[in-house]
């Protein structure tokens, strides 16, 4: 039995494995440029973050209806359930579709047939987090959230994620604040490629709960005491730092150094079927590689809870926590 664990940082569109890409692909009518999935995968080779990007969006044109996205999330839950996964919170990007002239309600209501049914079908609690693309106009990013406010009971909260360089948080200031006045949680993707600064901007400027990332922080130790100070989660993502060559080798990974500095870290997977591995093999890698112990695994899983918006049911994260210090390795 894998150490339970929550994760935090996941893009459901990330989850899309080759094979599944060339089932639905058949369903839909829809021709990749690729002969087979060995060779689709032999694409996954990326210099950097826009690199994945390009391909990530390519293979999107493969979801089209709501069956699509329910097995695009049963496939992922399945997989995190095998790797200790107990509760996901899960990020979707509702932008890349509606360009595609797939609805807002397909995606949500999809996603949901599978979400709704975690606990379950699965044993993970799921949560869902809409995500603005920063590469977008703020404009764009009002539009979405306009468009989200029918299912607003199946979403938890918010974010920014894409392209990160040249996008400061700044510019997304005011759908932040409206997400704020819904009554939505607020986290955002910084110091993955942007400067410490950014990382700043998110919780001044948006107001942001968590940091997607935040790698970067440790070039700024006034920004690492802060975050220290103020218990700020950061979701961290070793095995995509390594893919998007934001970190050479992952055995230069600083995630030690992170936590012996007292930052709140967590371990998660981002974009898994492109970046080689789901929430537990990234524990597995950080064990091995890093050479972290027991009591840091145990510590990265804790966090993993206490960090989640799992505030509406206390009951539940207790449990969960309670499943982590119990845990025999």
């Amino acid at each position: 039995m894998p150490l339970p664990k929550a994760e935090l940082h996941l893009h459901i569109e990330g989850t899309l494995e080759p094979e599944l890409a060339f089932e639905l692909a058949a369903r839909n009518g829809v021709e990749l440029p690729y002969a087979s999935t060995d060779e689709l995968r032999k694409a996954y080779d990326f210099e950097d973050l826009q690199s994945f990007l390009n391909l990530y969006y390519e293979l999107m044109a493969v979801l089209r209806t709501e069956r699509d996205f329910e097995d695009l999330a049963n496939a992922y839950l399945a997989r995190a359930a095998a790797q200790g996964v107990r509760h996901a919170e899960i990020f979707f990007d509702p932008q890349a579709h509606l360009a595609r002239g797939v609805g807002m309600g397909t995606v949500v209501e999809g996603l949901w047939r599978a979400l709704g049914r975690s606990s379950e079908h699965h044993g993970v609690s799921t949560q869902l987090i809409m995500c603005f693309l920063r590469d977008e106009s703020a404009e764009s990013a009002l539009e979405t959230l306009e468009a989200a406010k029918p299912y607003l009971d199946r979403i938890v909260g918010v974010g920014l994620d894409s392209a990160e360089v040249g996008h400061p948080p700044v510019k997304f200031r005011e759908v932040y604040e409206a997400a704020a006045a819904l009554g939505l949680r607020r986290v955002a993707h910084a110091g993955e490629e942007g400067p410490p600064e950014y990382i700043v901007e998110a919780l001044d400027v948006l107001g942001v709960e968590r940091i997607d990332h935040g790698l970067r922080c440790v070039e700024s130790p006034e920004l690492v005491e802060r975050l220290v100070r103020d218990r700020v989660p950061l979701t961290l993502c070793p095995l995509s730092n390594v893919r998007l060559r934001t970190v050479g080798v992952l055995g230069d990974h600083p995630l030690p150094a992170m936590m012996d500095a007292g930052l709140m870290c967590t371990v998660n997977s981002d974009d898994p079927a492109y970046f080689g591995g789901y929430a537990g093999d990234n524990f597995e890698a950080v064990q091995r590689t890093l050479g972290l112990g027991e009591e840091r695994l145990r510590e990265l899983a804790r966090n993993s809870f206490l960090a989640s918006f799992l505030e509406h049911d206390e009951e539940l994260r207790a449990r969960y926590l309670a499943e982590v210090d119990a845990y025999a390795f």
